[in-house]
């Protein structure tokens, strides 16, 4: 029987376990990537492991979330992080020089080649064939230690793309489509894979954009085939050496096929407050829209912003419009400098952000009071942009465009002439933003400098034999880790110093609940379906683990934050029958007696709820290493 793309890539880099579905594999990791906001702890955390050098062939870290220095705390955490880098065999990627998964496509990304970032949109390196997945910091910092990362393996889907996109349809849409059918539940546990004759219509960056936003699936990650377009797109950024051809074999079997045919789809746009909201922008009509932010990892390429500056050239951004575009690398900006589009660009009107992640990430440019922005961004979760009655749409740069120039959400096919962008035989190459490490032999010339922001990992303790305490919190379906541990400029300089941000903890859905868990010493959050959605930082495991939440109750859980619960050293349950969430309110007292016992021994794991005289099941599914992090408190006290 043949195989797929992914299980092909996973054969080669499976170092234990078994490749059956949903059993726990450690792979060998080829490459990782770390950005500034869960960059810092990442390092804290490889150097309380001890091990002196990175074992990685390739390891970046890249500055470009907390990019906005209104303090020192930033600028000290880019300090430390360059210091690191330098001293532990780490490439560091400067301010300015581009948002991570951007720079590492163009320049560090090979086919066929494992990566691991602390950044749940590492997956846009499955553009070029890679098996790129987002992680938590602490599961970064043992893979550049030489250690496995841990997944459970996945099954796969097939998308077959038909036909080829029409003028104004992009990329973007293709995933639209490809949400609106599976949601944002439906990647759970899987990789998805495209094929089809359609995948020979789309470039590099079109592949990229599309498994980018497969994080928004809960995907443990996506992946295009590499073929002569990938290798024309490696030599035209001076890395032709690096490719190597990577298809499925034709008897592959999938989990399910799922059928796109790309001449149908129209412009499409993922409405408040989720991803897979999706509907055809002419059918949600033509409302009033306030902001449009044009970049974010998942549409900042050159291609992208060369189909901007073509709709806005000659025109003006209408003046209820607030227009903000970030490309997203150095390359990119200098490449639309020298071929007139950033002119174009400026004199429609348009303001230049720094080449980063700026809006995505809620670091500036939030919109005005109940403001409709529309953003060709990746996710749209409320309050995520900084307001708090926001309304974000999810559009392509072809919608973003049309709508900037019309001052309402515009359907771009309107406009008549296609778009003829062409991507370019060779890309401006210019690597001196990006800080190759010492050499091994000089590393101890390197101080490591930490500034007075960056405070300790919080301790950790093995897990007792029983467990009492109150439901601290019950929340709903898909709480993401933005409703657990905001973003944005106020919070963001904060990621190195766990008290400070504990503040901040599910302030979007309860401002006390901080101070209330301080009170009473922690206790149990209690959570619907597909808990932990969104971001892979693993700050929404360690401030609730600062918090004293000693167990997340949920009817499913989103698979990142899962296992950065289970390296924080946190009881991940769910109910074995889902209506039992029901049955407990918030302040019920909960009790987990026996609970060591239960999990050391796979025994049968009950839930008390003391307040309501009643009993749940609850499981734990765990591998024997993920047992063994439970019952040690975590990862970190794991390793030592």
């Amino acid at each position: 029987m043949g195989m797929n793309i992914a299980e092909k890539i996973i054969e080669k880099h499976i170092v234990s376990g078994e490749m059956v579905v949903g059993s726990d594999i450690g792979l060998k990791i080829d490459q990782t990537l770390t950005q500034d906001a869960t960059g810092t702890m990442a390092y804290l955390e490889f150097e309380a492991m001890g091990v002196p050098r990175v074992k990685t062939e390739r390891s970046v870290a890249y500055i470009d979330h907390n990019t906005l220095q209104n303090g020192f705390e930033n600028a000290d955490d880019h300090r430390f992080i360059r210091t690191v880098c330098k001293k532990h065999g780490i490439y560091f990627s400067r301010p300015g020089n581009g948002i991570c998964h951007q720079v590492h496509l163009e320049r560090f990304g090979i086919p066929g080649k494992t990566l691991i970032g602390s950044d749940s949109h590492t997956p846009t390196g499955g553009g070029i064939g890679m098996m790129a997945m987002g992680a938590g910091g602490m599961d970064v910092a043992v893979a550049m230690g030489g250690g496995e990362y841990h997944i459970a393996m996945p099954s796969v889907i097939k998308v077959e793309l038909k036909g080829k996109l029409r003028p104004y349809v992009a990329a973007k849409d293709v995933i639209l489509e490809v949400l609106r059918v599976l949601t944002v539940k439906g990647g759970v546990g899987r990789v998805i894979e495209y094929g089809g004759e359609g995948v020979k219509t789309l470039t590099v960056p079109e592949r990229a954009t599309i498994t980018n936003m497969g994080a928004e699936l809960g995907a443990t990650t996506s992946i295009f085939p590499s073929d002569e377009i990938t290798k024309e797109f490696l030599e035209a950024q001076g890395r032709g050496e690096d490719w190597v051809a990577l298809s499925a074999d034709e008897d592959a079997t999938y989990e399910r096929v799922v059928e796109i045919n790309l001449s149908e789809l129209e412009p499409l746009a993922a409405m408040p407050h989720s991803p897979d909201k999706v509907k055809k922008v002419k059918e949600i009509g033509k409302i009033k829209v306030d902001q449009v932010c044009i970049g974010s990892c998942t549409n900042s390429s050159l291609m992208d912003m060369l189909k901007v500056a073509a709709i806005l050239k000659g025109k003006t951004v209408a003046d209820t419009v607030s227009l903000a575009i970030s490309p997203g690398s150095r390359q990119v900006l200098d490449m639309m400098a020298q071929n007139g589009a950033l002119s174009d660009i400026i004199a429609a009107g348009a303001r230049i952000l720094e080449c980063a992640c700026g809006p995505c990430i809620g670091m500036g440019q939030s919109p005005n009071s109940g403001g409709v922005s529309l953003r060709t961004f990746n996710r749209n979760f409320e309050g995520r942009s900084g307001t708090a009655d926001g309304q974000i749409y999810l559009v392509s740069p072809e919608v973003a465009a049309a709508s900037a120039i019309t001052g309402y959400l515009t359907d771009p096919m309107e406009l008549g002439d296609s778009l003829e962008i062409t991507m370019p035989k060779k890309f401006l190459i210019n690597d001196n933003m990006i800080d190759a490490p010492i050499e091994a032999d000089r590393m101890n010339e390197v101080v490591v400098l930490k500034g007075p922001n960056i405070k300790d990992f919080p301790v950790t303790d093995a897990l007792p034999e029983d467990i009492k305490a109150s439901a601290v919190l019950k929340v709903g379906d898909n709480i993401t880790t933005d409703h657990i541990m905001p973003a944005g400029a106020k919070i963001l300089p904060y990621r190195s110093n766990i008290p400070y941000l504990s503040k901040f903890c599910f302030a979007v859905c309860d401002e006390t609940f901080s101070e209330r868990c301080k009170e009473v010493g922690g206790g149990f959050v209690i959570g619907g379906e597909n808990y932990g959605q969104g971001s892979s930082r693993e700050h929404a495991a360690l401030v609730p683990l600062y918090l004293g939440v000693k167990a997340v109750v949920t009817k499913s859980f989103a698979r990142i934050h899962r296992a950065n619960l289970i390296n924080a050293g946190i009881l991940p349950l769910t109910f074995v029958n889902p209506e039992d969430y029901d049955r407990i309110d918030q302040g019920d007292e909960l009790a987990l007696e026996g609970i060591r016992n239960a999990i050391e021994n796979d025994g049968v794991i009950t839930l008390k709820n003391i307040t309501k005289g009643l009993e749940f099941a609850v499981e734990c599914p765990l591998s024997d290493r993920q047992k063994n992090m439970i019952l040690c408190g975590g990862l970190l006290n794991t390793c030592k």
